[in-house]
């Protein structure tokens, strides 16, 4: 690995970050993409780069690529895919949205699914190596709860019976590093998750345990949970009604299954959600209590990728160019 070059998007992302510094701790040059390289703070050895593709350099030498999805549109994938098949010869693309394999773009459940197809596809297409990730909830995605959970017991939301496999970001990062760096994962597609199917009522239980104090979940209509959003100055309003039509589209399908695919390819089991809660013990803490008092970016809970801060207008798309 350490002759090799991999460019990393997202790199300051929660799986993108930790992509990048497995690659670095291992030896190979990486350079990850950031739209504020000088602010970017990546983790040691790694090179902050412009997600411009036609920049000079950017591309020179790479390997492979690990590629994830934050747009609002799939009409960026025909450029950055093309440049990446002139450039490399693999690809790892970590996919969302709920995409069901088997069908065709148009024929997804979901706007977010569908984008998340079209990108597939066009990767599919390209002429590369391709590896498809498909993880399942962010366990960072429980972020979102953060100012509840800082400010009592109680977590209010709708669908709390919604199960869902969260997983822990850095398990996901060991499996891209994996399909990255070796042989024999060349046209698979993973499905990922944690060790866990929860309930979004057992999911803010499971945090309670790992911070070590309990907390409930209290059920709200949806109409009121998409007031309660919408009253939110910090939550993206043009986001809301995705945001619980993508909750009413999971809450309509089976309920998910665990796979066994992070431990079968990395050789450990993955995290547990109480783990993961542990971890980030001081997101959760009181103000005052260590917690600090900075707002938390919201997370989407369908790529993992931070939700847009607006008062009702998606976030301007950033200029990726190939």
């Amino acid at each position: 690995m350490t002759t090799s070059t991999y460019l990393v998007f997202g790199g300051t992302g929660n799986v993108g970050r930790r992509v990048a510094a497995r690659l670095a701790r291992a030896g190979a040059r990486v350079r990850a993409t950031t739209r504020r390289p000088r602010e970017a703070d990546l983790p040691a050895g790694v090179e902050a780069v412009l997600p411009d593709l036609a920049a000079p350099g950017v591309l020179d030498g790479v390997t492979a690529a690990f590629l994830m999805w934050p747009f609002h549109s799939e009409r960026p994938a025909r450029p950055i895919v093309d440049a990446l098949a002139r450039a490399t010869r693999r690809v790892v693309f970590m996919t969302g949205g709920g995409v069901r394999p088997g069908l065709a773009p148009h024929e997804q459940p979901t706007p977010l699914a569908r984008r998340h197809a079209a990108v597939e596809d066009r990767i599919e297409r390209s002429g590369l190596e391709w590896t498809i990730l498909s993880p399942s909830t962010f366990m960072a995605n429980t972020l979102w709860w953060r100012g509840q959970i800082r400010a009592g017991d109680t977590v209010r939301g709708a669908y709390g019976s919604l199960v869902m496999t969260p997983i822990h970001e850095d398990d996901i990062a060991a499996v891209a590093v994996r399909a990255l760096t070796e042989p024999g994962h060349a046209g698979r597609r993973y499905e990922l998750t944690g060790p866990q199917a929860l309930t979004q009522a057992e999911q803010v239980r499971a945090i309670g345990e790992g911070i070590g104090r309990p907390l409930r979940w209290q059920e709200l209509p949806p109409r009121e949970e998409r007031a309660r959003l919408l009253a939110d100055p910090s939550f993206p309003a043009a986001f809301a009604d995705e945001l619980l039509d993508g909750y009413a589209a999971m809450a309509a399908a089976p309920a998910p299954a665990v796979t066994g695919t992070v431990q079968e390819l990395t050789g450990t089991a993955p995290a547990t959600l109480r783990e993961w809660a542990a971890e980030h013990a001081a997101a959760f803490a009181p103000p005052g209590a260590g917690g600090g008092d900075r707002g938390q970016p919201g997370v989407d809970p369908f790529t993992g990728t931070a939700a847009p801060r607006s008062s009702g207008r998606r976030s301007s798309m950033p200029r990726w160019r190939a």
